[in-house]
């Protein structure tokens, strides 16, 4: 962060920055205990998960006022400018994947008492892993404000779509075969879904990252290796 003249600016940027730090580790968080949720079959840590997502909303809030506030006093320009914009896109994707965790967790609810297949768990666990890889690794550029690293974290994102479309067809071949798993697997379906989505949040964040740093967009168009059709990805059917 550069500093100014003001002290006080610097410190209304530190609030900031806390705040998104703070955002990100509670995001995390949440994301991990979904998961673990959901593979233990926990009912109190997901109940857990969901209540804790008040508390993310509150953080974003709390982000989006003072950036606000900051813009009316200070009228920043340029990096400066960049960097307020940038927290107030960063907290939204965060406050996004605190919500997709909590619809995993909700997905634990509604599925206790159904056997879910071991297999297609841990798929939906190495998704999750990788998933919660990316957001730490953007994270950390965020902290450091890191342009180069941000563009090979865009670039991990296909990793992540490669194995949702393998999950996807093996879910459906696994609810063919027996009518009796249609439940659990729809409800896997719709996490792996979910986890696919924190992937692009993280991308999402990796690309605000490299806005501050540089003052250019990333080009529109990411790599993709989702190839699901598009009837089983509708954005808001599977956000539970």
């Amino acid at each position: 962060m550069e500093h100014h003249i003001v002290s006080s600016y610097d410190d209304e940027l530190k609030f900031i920055l806390r705040r998104i730090s703070e955002m990100g580790g509670q995001a995390e968080r949440m994301v991990e205990q979904a998961v673990s949720a959901l593979i233990r079959s926990d009912w109190g840590l997901a109940q857990s998960v969901v209540a804790d997502d008040i508390l993310l909303d509150t953080l974003q809030r709390e982000v989006d006022e003072r950036a606000v506030l900051t813009i009316g006093k200070r009228q920043p320009m340029a990096h400066d400018l960049r960097e307020i914009v940038g927290a107030i896109r960063i907290s939204n994707d965060l406050e996004r994947i605190g919500d997709l965790g909590k619809n995993i967790a909700k997905r634990v609810i509604a599925v206790t008492d159904h056997k879910q297949p071991v297999q297609l768990v841990r798929g939906i666990e190495h998704m999750s892993e990788l998933a919660l890889g990316q957001l730490k690794n953007v994270l950390d550029v965020y902290a450091t404000r890191d342009d180069v690293r941000a563009l090979e974290i865009r670039a991990q994102d296909a990793e992540i779509d490669a194995l949702y479309t393998s999950l996807f067809r093996e879910l459906l071949t696994y609810m063919m075969e027996d009518p009796r798993n249609i439940t659990a697997c729809t409800h896997l379906l719709f996490s792996a879904k979910n986890i696919e989505r924190i992937g692009d949040h993280a991308t999402n964040i990796a690309e605000t990252v490299y806005y501050i740093k540089t003052g250019k967009q990333m080009e529109v168009e990411r790599p993709k290796s989702d190839s699901t059709p598009s009837i089983a990805s509708p954005s808001s059917g599977l956000n539970g």
